[in-house]
């Protein structure tokens, strides 16, 4: 009898490790107690970690580094485990910040793959304060950064890893 009593205690307490052991893991994997770290890709490109930390969005200014095609910029946007961004919902609104008027009324966003989205009929070059505003939606997260204009195009970061 004690055999078979030990042996289920035994089998109890394993199953109680195995599920505290699948708990902390899952919790891990939601951000919590790691380091999070984004890289941003290109030298002449706009960096941010969104708000919430729950993707990085790196903006592609021009064809210097990434051939992106004429008229258009590229987003590329990452999740916290610093991996490509796939049928992501991605909004851009594109403001002027003395009038609160958007200046891009029919700025259209299209998936190109692997993390890229292109923007088009978005004038990054107007003159005045503007306020652009990308909106990440993707499982169930939403998150979104801000850059302001034309301060951002003067502290570009240069390539490498970054921590929220």
């Amino acid at each position: 009898m004690w055999k078979s009593c030990a042996g289920a205690i035994n089998v109890i307490v394993f199953s109680g490790l195995l599920i505290m052991g699948l708990v902390l893991s899952a919790h891990a994997e939601q951000g919590q107690g790691r380091k999070l770290v984004f890289t941003k890709h290109f030298n002449e490109s706009l960096f941010d970690i969104t708000e919430k930390a729950e993707f990085s969005v790196e903006i592609l200014l021009d064809e210097k580094e990434y051939k992106i095609g004429r008229d258009l910029i590229g987003i590329v946007i990452h999740n916290s485990r610093n991996q490509d961004v796939e049928n992501a919902s991605i909004t851009v609104d594109y403001r002027n910040t003395d009038t609160g008027e958007s200046v891009a009324p029919g700025a259209m966003v299209k998936e190109k793959g692997r993390g890229l989205y292109t923007v088009s009929n978005l004038d990054l070059n107007k003159a005045g304060r503007r306020k652009l505003t990308i909106t990440v939606r993707k499982n169930g997260l939403d998150d979104s950064v801000q850059f302001l204009f034309p301060d951002v195009l003067k502290k570009k970061w240069p390539a490498g890893k970054y921590n929220p």
